[in-house]
């Protein structure tokens, strides 16, 4: 669902935005110089944000010879290194000559004073993104069984990248991303926290106590579930995109796995709540976790093993990251209501992480 514009979001010039108490997301009159500079269309701006919207901020602008799609942070104060939009803005262009389905970045801006923060622009891509339902031509049991296997492949795309060749030397260090991560995280609570979770810092121990030998590094996604994937319209299903690369890095590529088994659901599971963020996946038809995973493992050639700690650190990772998003909701700076639920749904997310790290000990 669209988030709704505040009278603050948008404004003409820097002189309007000096008048909010609020610093705006998007400054129109500068934003249009940047865009005539590029060579991306012509006129008037058409604005309206795009996606769930809570994290990066996304906007669809149309102009006269142009569709485009412009990513920025959302509003400070912002944690240490998240919402990096030109990190992710480097790895989209360093997959343009790649298999993996991603869109191209048509404009990369670094200067804050255009807009007030670093944004990118890239192409739009038109199709259909599953989050509550199926469209009704992908809507059989044949092809919802399709849609789960195209996530697979696309991911198995992206995890065969020779991520070196394609200029993304530095972009992760390769070694020692599963301990990275667990300390990462930890310190990342440490900032977002609002209120006493024992089980966070609980499960973080368990991470670090269990880290799992990893393989041979990847790009990984960091992000990647069906939410955040794009399909052609019209059957047979194809995954024409993935979306939303703000967390990927070079690691373990077993974390995309888990954390895409994280927030699968099928028939039969639990109703999980707030984060649930599968739900139309427990239709008849769609793969089980299992066949997922055994898709991945026969496409990639790679062994996966007990997916429980990956799948744990997905559910963790989660539980840090929609504290920060709650954090901005009680302190205002964001005007996002379903960030305003997360009170109880990230306490609702820490009991079902504990319960999948300590299942042998119940």
């Amino acid at each position: 669902m669209p988030q709704a514009i505040a009278p603050d979001d948008i404004v003409r010039n820097p002189r309007e935005a000096d008048a909010n108490s609020r610093p705006p997301l998007l400054v129109l009159d500068p934003l249009v110089e940047f865009l005539d500079a590029a060579g991306l269309g012509r006129g008037a701006l058409g604005v309206q944000p795009v996606g769930e919207g809570h994290s990066n901020v996304t906007y669809l602008i149309e102009r006269e010879g142009a569709e485009l799609i412009l990513r920025r942070p959302p509003r400070p104060p912002l944690p240490p290194s998240a919402h990096d939009v030109l990190r992710e803005a480097r790895l989209l262009r360093a997959l343009q000559d790649t298999p993996a389905r991603a869109p191209a970045v048509l404009a990369v801006c670094e200067d804050p004073g255009v807009i007030g923060c670093p944004f990118y622009v890239m192409e739009r891509v038109r199709g259909e993104v599953m989050t509550q339902s199926v469209p009704a031509a992908l809507d059989t049991p044949g092809h919802r069984h399709a849609i789960g296997e195209q996530l697979i492949d696309a991911l198995v795309e992206v995890h065969a990248v020779d991520w070196r060749a394609a200029g993304l030397e530095g972009f992760g260090k390769p070694s020692g991303y599963t301990e990275r991560q667990v300390r990462r995280f930890l310190g990342l609570w440490e900032i977002n926290q609002t209120r006493e979770i024992p089980e966070v810092e609980e499960i973080g121990q368990w991470l670090g106590d269990n880290l799992p030998q990893s393989g041979p590094a990847t790009i990984v996604h960091g992000d990647f579930r069906l939410g955040n994937t794009m399909y052609a319209s019209q059957p047979p299903p194809r995954l024409v995109a993935i979306f939303d690369w703000e967390m990927a890095t070079i690691g373990d590529p077993l974390a995309d796995v888990g954390y895409l088994c994280a927030l699968w659901t099928q028939e039969g599971d639990a109703v999980g709540g707030l984060f649930e963020l599968g739900k139309v996946t427990r239709a008849p038809g769609f793969p089980t976790r299992e066949e997922l995973i055994a898709r991945y493992q026969e496409r990639s050639g790679r062994s996966v093993g007990d997916m429980r700690w990956y799948t744990t650190l997905a559910l963790w990772k989660s539980i840090v990251f929609m504290e920060g998003n709650y954090k901005r909701a009680v302190t205002g700076t964001t005007d996002d209501p379903f960030l305003k639920q997360f009170g109880e749904g990230v306490l609702e997310l820490a009991r079902r992480a504990r319960g999948i790290a300590f299942a042998d000990d119940a």
